[in-house]
């Protein structure tokens, strides 16, 4: 049984950072462009554009939450927005109670816990990091073999 399942695990990963990445993105483009609700507290609007902390967060869950979904540059993008997460929670949400239940900060804390496991995984199956990587190490394989024949 382990061994299968060990088999799907970058499948698995790879679904996992899919929806991480569009729950994410989705974030940012309410708060950006007031779709699907828009940002939280504006009766369906958009932060204003500048405005510290909301308007950087929002392009930051935007831009990384697609760089996760799509699995381009998916640690890099991951960490980023690990850590816009915490400073979210530890700076929004925590002076309010100790708690994410008490202080609203849960879907911060899981956010922030999610794309830091990514960091860790990488993109799983699924991403364009593979896909980029196996064309680049396609190119580089002729490119060596040619230069020991030469020799």
């Amino acid at each position: 049984m382990s061994a299968r399942l060990a088999t799907a695990q970058p499948y698995a990963i790879g679904l996992f950072r899919i929806v991480v990445g569009l729950l994410f993105a989705c974030h940012g483009a309410a708060s950006l462009f007031g779709v699907l609700g828009g940002a939280a507290g504006t009766n369906g609007g958009t932060v204003d554009t500048g405005a510290w902390p909301g308007w950087y967060a929002a392009a930051i869950q935007l831009v990384c939450g697609s760089l996760v979904l799509l699995g381009l540059g998916t640690r890099a993008a991951a960490f980023l927005a690990s850590g816009s997460m915490a400073y979210a929670y530890f700076k929004v949400h925590q002076p309010e109670a100790l708690w994410p239940m008490e202080n609203g900060g849960e879907a911060s804390a899981m956010f922030c816990w999610a794309l830091l496991l990514l960091v860790f995984t990488g993109s799983g199956a699924l991403g364009l990091d593979r896909l980029f990587g196996r064309r680049a190490a396609e190119r580089r394989e002729p490119a060596a073999r040619e230069a020991t024949v030469t020799v």
